[in-house]
């Protein structure tokens, strides 16, 4: 019995893969994270003392680093259990309480058909690739060498060449016993009642073939060589294969960059075909396109399938801003808790093939690492045009950005943009009204918040959601610097102490996993270094840890950390404190890391609870509130002052292993 790609990706979304894994392993207490859905045993399939199976919900997949099986959930049932396709299927719709879809000979006989379309479009395929290395089609190899793609690029993404002839691949199908019907039912030739003749669809065109989310040649794309071509960029037509809103371009590519250990963290969308090749030779392998429009839901709703939040990445000119805010309207409603997005801008003029052609990635990633929250898009859009130097033209900006947020169907989510909004607005105006200080409002980083209406309305640019009436001590205590480029101390020191002296894994696995870092480096740092731990195991020593930390590109960040350290003369974090006064002031810097987690969340509260009564006119609360929050900075004082104990520990002791090096 064949089962529908819908119905195999419904089930398997709907059971997370660690509830089949889980029935026929224990999971580590040690390396298993439940709350990131990372679970870790010993290997089922081979006998082993230490656990080097692991399992990602996320991804649906299961790795052994130690005999290299993986597969999703039918295949661990075929192959620890020996059961038919159909009986493992079986099983997990069971668990997903969906029934078996019941035989359908029409539905069989349209996937045989399909099929059958599918051998076609690889006869076209090769075909086209074969043209490529014709006299013909020399042309098209140069403009391929002019843009930089090598020999292996070209034959990774199957590029080919469309001759230029009204009947050149229609005659090679039908030479291959291929009937007209199925040539037509694949769009390969343009035909229809007013037509006596078909014809190829495609032709003097460079042949991007379009894969299926199962590697399968669906459709093609096809880049024009003459420079009065109707088309610049033309695709296949809507078939029984292609359905051009449903599909981004290298998807399974892309996909299979993010399984396994190391893998990308997340999808990248840019613009075009080109876009996709040249970054995936530039080692950025994760990147996909629409399909020549602009994105689609189902496209949005397929990355988000993949990964909770996808970069979408435009060109710098005023066309990619009006695409990124077209997505951001597309977005809107679907965000909930863990799903969202973020929006990338290159430089004007550039587009991601522009930046990798000279230099490598390294340009790239910068414009990722810069890459932009929703909220913060949703921001600029609404305040870019200035002009709010008037109560009118304030009130009327209030208004739009509340009719935009109530767009989010998720009331949890919903909730927390209002808040974000009402923030905004208060830090933006606190800054337009005349004769305010800065001491007025919290700036939030101090990169421009709240001076707009000193230049005439213009907002302000890009920077972190202000929170109210806050002391400016606070302003800049670690509390509310997450969303800075720089990570603070406090997580530095967490950071750096456990890279330097990994032996701290052995006995803190559980809380050293559990860290949740406000800075974006950070977090992805984290992620490679649980990676490397889950495959050195107990051979792992802090050169082993630093070498596969920069085999994952977190050189730069390592070094930063160690030169912040360095300069705040910590150097209980650094490489050369003895081990016990490591331990120590890691325990130390985990406790206030914790107190300044506890007191940000409390601190949040209570200025919901501020935005609230104001609301409601309870003067009487908000004087209780606002005492409580006097409370809440006096404590944030308190333990600034006492993370001092942490400086000059390992210095006092004078216990330490060797002269101070860095991580160069």
């Amino acid at each position: 019995m064949r089962f529908s790609s819908d119905f195999l990706d419904e089930i398997r979304d709907r059971v997370p893969i660690s509830a089949v894994v889980g029935r026929r392993v224990t999971w580590d207490r040690k390396k298993t994270n439940v709350s990131r859905q990372d679970y870790w045993a010993c290997c089922p399939f081979h006998g082993e003392k230490s656990p080097s199976f692991h399992c990602e919900d996320r991804k649906g997949r299961y790795h052994c680093f130690g005999c290299g099986v993986s597969g999703d959930h039918f295949r661990f049932l075929t192959d620890l259990e020996g059961l038919s396709f159909v009986e493992a299927v079986q099983q997990v719709a069971d668990m997903a309480g969906i029934a078996m879809p019941q035989p359908d000979p029409q539905a069989e006989r349209r996937e045989r058909e399909r099929t059958t379309l599918q051998d076609v479009m690889e006869m076209a395929t090769q075909f086209f690739q074969d043209q490529l290395q014709t006299a013909s089609g020399a042309r098209a190899r140069a403009y391929l060498r002019e843009r930089g793609l090598s020999g292996r690029t070209i034959e990774t993404f199957r590029l080919g060449y469309a001759p230029e002839s009204r009947n050149a691949l229609k005659e090679y199908l039908a030479g291959k016993g291929v009937p007209k019907e199925q040539i037509e039912a694949c769009g390969l030739v343009v035909h229809g009642p007013d037509i006596p003749v078909s014809y190829d669809r495609f032709r003097d065109r460079i042949m991007f073939p379009i894969l299926s989310s199962r590697d399968k040649v669906i459709a093609f794309g096809g880049r024009a060589m003459a420079p009065d071509a109707m088309a610049k960029y033309l695709n296949s037509n809507e078939t029984e294969l292609f359905h051009k809103g449903n599909v981004l371009y290298n998807f399974s590519r892309a996909r299979r960059a993010m399984q396994g250990a190391g893998g990308a963290d997340t999808l990248i969308a840019v613009e075009g075909y080109m876009d996709v090749i040249a970054l995936y030779q530039a080692g950025v392998e994760n990147a996909v396109a629409p399909l020549g429009t602009a994105l689609t839901e189902n496209q949005l709703q397929l990355m988000w399938k993949t990964t909770p939040v996808p970069v979408l990445c435009f060109d710098g000119d005023g066309a990619g801003q009006r695409a990124a805010f077209r997505a951001v309207d597309l977005a809107l409603p679907h965000i909930k808790p863990g799903q969202s997005l973020r929006f990338a801008m290159l430089p004007d003029g550039k587009d991601p093939d522009d930046l990798v052609k000279q230099d490598g990635r390294q340009p790239f990633d910068r414009v990722l690492s810069e890459a932009r929250p929703l909220a913060e898009m949703v921001w600029m859009r609404e305040t870019q045009a200035g002009g709010f130097d008037t109560p009118e033209k304030r009130a009327e900006l209030e208004a739009k950005l509340k009719q935009v947020v109530n767009v989010i169907a998720d009331e949890n989510v919903r909730r927390h943009y209002q808040q974000d909004v009402r923030d905004r607005l208060y830090a933006f105006f606190q800054g337009s009204q005349p004769g305010r200080g800065e001491r007025g409002s919290f700036q939030g980083g101090g990169r421009g918040q709240g001076q707009g209406g000193r230049n005439g309305g213009r907002p302000p640019g890009p920077v972190a959601s202000s929170r109210g009436t806050i002391s400016d001590r606070l302003a800049r205590s670690g509390l509310v610097r997450g969303a800075l480029d720089q990570p603070t101390l406090r997580e530095s020191v967490l950071a750096l102490t456990i890279v330097n002296h990994p032996q701290l894994l052995e006995d803190e696995y559980d809380e050293i996993a559990a860290i949740d870092y406000e800075h974006g480096g950070l977090q992805k740092l984290w992620s490679s270094l649980l990676t490397a731990v889950a495959e050195a195991g107990s051979s792992l020593t802090r050169e082993i840890l630093i070498q596969k930390l920069e085999a994952h590109g977190h050189g730069t960040l390592l070094r930063g950390l160690d030169q912040q350290i360095r300069n705040a003369r910590l150097w209980i974090a650094t490489e050369i404190a003895a081990a016990e006064d490591a331990r120590e002031g890691y325990r130390q810097a985990l406790a206030l890391y914790k107190r300044a987690r506890a007191l940000k969340r409390q601190r949040q509260e209570l200025e919901r609870e501020i935005a609230e009564a104001t609301e409601t006119d309870d003067a009487g609360r908000i004087e209780q509130v606002i005492s409580a929050l006097h409370e809440v900075q006096l404590e944030v004082a308190r333990m600034e002052n006492q993370e001092a104990i942490i400086d000059g520990f390992g210095v006092m002791s004078g216990r330490v292993k060797g002269p101070a090096t860095g991580h160069g």
